[in-house]
């Protein structure tokens, strides 16, 4: 399910690239949400070595996403606290 919710949002991201100008609140939900769902899934793999390997491929990935977006759009990063 997961999978699906991130090609959906991958979806609008490729088009909201055309004009990211006039998407900064979709660019700012996906910083925000990277953020938030890597850090929530470093507190989980921390207290239950089962899923350790997710520090590994995951967190990682989620937080460079939210790095480069936020790199790319200053702005949408800034956005929530305006």
């Amino acid at each position: 399910m997961i999978i699906a919710i991130y090609a959906t949002l991958g979806v609008f991201l490729l088009l909201a690239s055309r004009n990211p100008e006039r998407h900064i609140s979709l660019i700012s939900f996906t910083i925000w949400s990277s953020i938030v769902h890597g850090g929530v899934m470093a507190l989980q793999s921390l207290s239950n070595p089962m899923h350790a390997g997710h520090l590994i491929g995951d967190v990682p990935a989620l937080f460079i996403v939210a790095a480069v977006l936020a790199w790319l759009s200053p702005q949408a990063f800034k956005a929530p606290f305006k």
